[in-house]
């Protein structure tokens, strides 16, 4: 069965994935919602915890949150910190504008770099967008120095957190 547009084990896979999708879409109701809006305001709550607060018992929020995970709609947990608290009082984000033929050694490059803590490719006349928690102006120097090669950086400095 040979389509237009893909061969066979494509057409397949295309029809897993929609398949995949679909039953993703329809398998997460109101109480998964409610169970992603708590583990997105603290992933170390316990499921007794947001059992309490959505009016479920620990093991209906376990398997809830299994079945989530499964289907990879929970992708993973991530930790939070207080930079400052580590003596990273500056955070900044940067633009980067790449000279022509540069961008796959300057992605490479920049996986070495641990101040990066997101690191985006996008479209329009800047190739990348990345925040980088820095310890001061002259860490934001030395860093800038290191890349400036590449191509041509904007900075800007993150002076508060509206969403904190």
């Amino acid at each position: 069965m040979e389509n237009k547009y893909f061969g066979y084990n494509q057409y397949i896979h295309f029809l897993k994935w929609n398949f995949t999708l679909i039953t993703n879409l329809f398998m997460v109701d109101a109480i998964d919602h409610r169970i992603i809006n708590q583990l997105k305001k603290n992933a170390r709550e316990s499921y007794v915890e947001i059992g309490k607060k959505i009016g479920l018992s620990p093991s209906s929020v376990r398997e809830r949150v299994q079945k989530l995970e499964d289907a990879e709609i929970i992708a993973g947990y991530s930790l939070k910190l207080n930079h400052k608290n580590l003596g990273f009082g500056l955070e900044v984000l940067i633009s980067f504008k790449v000279f022509s033929g540069k961008l796959k050694v300057f992605c490479d490059v920049l996986k070495q770099y641990e101040e990066i803590c997101q690191m985006y490719r996008i479209t329009g006349t800047h190739n990348i967008f990345m925040k980088v928690i820095l310890k001061d102006q002259s860490h934001l120097e030395q860093f800038i120095d290191s890349i400036i090669m590449y191509g041509e950086p904007t900075t800007h400095l993150i002076l508060s957190d509206l969403r904190s």
